[in-house]
């Protein structure tokens, strides 16, 4: 392996970043909590998170009735710029959820997020949940953590013209990426998501029609494609300052995303909602200020397809022995 990267991450010939040591958002968290105590306070859930999930839900159904009205170039416009925006949105609000962020009680955390499936078409709610904390917990995992693209998917998908495609593609890789990695095993929560799922779908479709879905559908893969909002799923993990592993961006986009943009933030200390990360920066910030952040998801999305030290290799891995508990 070649030893030119900083802090301990190794390159291979393929150009994966290796590290020998556990993540680091949990070590950091105990010097936070040790020197900033006042932090857990922090901690709970946000009691607006469920009057936004409903009333997303609510605006993207809606909306999705009356599209099949208008001409097919606005039926495209509309569904990137509105139904894409809040179908992402969507995405973001179970993210919140899955770190039980809405409710007290972990049940009515999962309905909620079945609840804000809907608009996404697929029961996928509680199975990015499962993943989602594996995640958290397995960061970089070579076998556990999804997140990390498959090495053949990286290699695949190189150059600029490969790297527009995945990203133009990303949701579907997404999609796809965690049947090979670490293929699910089916809980209650899962069948119930998808019980609950295809017959609200079915009804819809009764009622509003096939165009209908079709906008929901258009949404979701634009929501996951290039769209600004979709920047922050490579901003968060690929490696664009070398011996760094997550990056956060502060910008204005964060208003329409839950704060995910405050990732470093976020995986110290997830039990901490989306709305109360930036307090968490402003009481601690000797330990976020000094790291490196993203100035706009757009020019991340830019950067990634064009820059050829840039690619899908670009991410730190670790072997599963080191981060397993």
């Amino acid at each position: 392996m070649d030893t030119s990267a900083s802090e301990g991450h190794k390159r291979d010939k393929d150009g994966f970043y290796w590290s020998d040591d556990a993540e680091p958002h949990l070590e950091r968290r105990k010097e936070i909590l040790k020197k900033y105590p006042q932090v857990r306070d922090l901690y709970g859930v946000d009691p607006s998170l469920k009057y936004k999930v409903f009333g997303l839900v609510l605006i993207q159904m809606i909306s999705a009735y009356f599209a099949p009205n208008l001409h097919w170039s606005l039926f495209l416009v509309a569904s990137y710029v509105l139904g894409a925006t809040i179908s992402h949105a969507l995405f973001l609000a179970i993210h919140e959820l899955s770190h039980h962020l809405a409710f007290k009680k972990r049940a009515h955390n999962n309905w909620l997020a079945i609840f804000a499936n809907i608009p996404m078409i697929f029961p996928y709610a509680m199975s990015f949940k499962t993943y989602h904390l594996m995640h958290h917990a397995e960061q970089g995992d070579e076998h556990h953590d999804a997140d990390l693209p498959h090495p053949v998917e990286a290699g695949f998908f190189k150059g600029l013209w490969g790297k527009l495609v995945w990203a133009f593609n990303q949701i579907l890789c997404y999609i796809i990426r965690p049947l090979f990695v670490h293929p699910l095993k089916m809980k209650k929560w899962h069948f119930i998501n998808m019980a609950f799922q295809f017959p609200v779908i079915a009804v819809f479709i009764y009622f509003a029609g096939w165009q209908a879905l079709l906008y929901l559908a258009v949404s979701v893969f634009f929501a996951g494609s290039l769209h600004p909002l979709a920047g922050h799923f490579i901003s968060e993990h690929y490696v664009f300052e070398e011996g760094q592993e997550t990056y956060s961006y502060y910008g204005p986009l964060n208003k329409l995303s839950f704060n995910v943009g405050f990732h470093n933030e976020h995986h110290d200390f997830p039990r901490i909602p989306g709305s109360r990360l930036p307090k968490l920066k402003k009481l601690a910030p000797e330990y976020y200020d000094d790291l490196y952040a993203h100035s706009s998801w757009t020019r991340v999305l830019y950067k990634f397809i064009t820059n050829s030290d840039i690619s899908l290799h670009s991410r730190v891995r670790r072997k599963s022995s080191q981060n397993r508990k």
